[in-house]
């Protein structure tokens, strides 16, 4: 058996949550990978709702939606994903199947704009709230660089903390690769 990378491991947990007509989130747009994957797995029948505090990110992703034929099911919001509680419409609330956050910064673009503890905590704790049983927020955390580390411990005490009666948290992650390798936060709403 070969153990699965990062992000193809991030693959298999979405498609075990995610189907034509589900709500998904994705915390940090980026380059718009996860928001087409998410927009391909819930269909046009299911929404995504992305998140991006930078207008080039969101620019980036709209292009790569609009390629792809997937724009019509994303609602793109220019802010940061602390604010989901108060951009995701009412009806959404507590039927969010899947959610995925990548932390750091924007790959290729201005590396002093990355994600940030207190933001990104709010955002995690809305984001629980909004998850349907059975629901899963996925964040992949990059801490090999200075803000990074921060963000790492104060998601770890947080995700460590929740109540497992409520909450299953698995830590994905290999330990004998050089440069701080990312790894995985699942959480899984019971």
């Amino acid at each position: 058996m070969t153990l699965q990378r990062i992000l193809p491991f991030t693959r298999t947990l979405l498609d075990s949550v995610l189907e034509k007509g589900s709500i998904a989130i994705d915390g940090t747009c980026g380059n718009g990978h996860d928001t087409l994957y998410l927009a391909e797995r819930v269909g046009e029948e299911g929404k995504v709702y992305g998140y991006d505090i930078q207008e080039e990110a969101l620019l980036a992703t709209k292009a790569r939606l609009e390629k792809e034929g997937h724009l019509s099911q994303v609602n793109l919001i220019h802010s940061s994903h602390a604010h989901v509680l108060d951009t995701i419409e009412e009806t959404d609330k507590g039927q969010v199947a899947a959610a995925i956050f990548n932390l750091g910064y924007l790959p290729g673009g201005d590396k002093s704009i990355v994600t940030n503890p207190k933001d990104t905590l709010e955002a995690v704790s809305s984001i629980l709230e909004l998850l349907k049983p059975g629901g899963l927020l996925i964040v992949v955390v990059y801490s090999g660089h200075q803000e990074g580390k921060k963000e790492s411990d104060a998601v770890l005490k947080f995700t460590s903390e929740l109540d497992q009666r409520d909450y299953q948290v698995l830590r994905y992650g290999f330990i004998n690769q050089k440069n701080n390798p990312p790894y995985v936060l699942a959480i899984s709403k019971t």
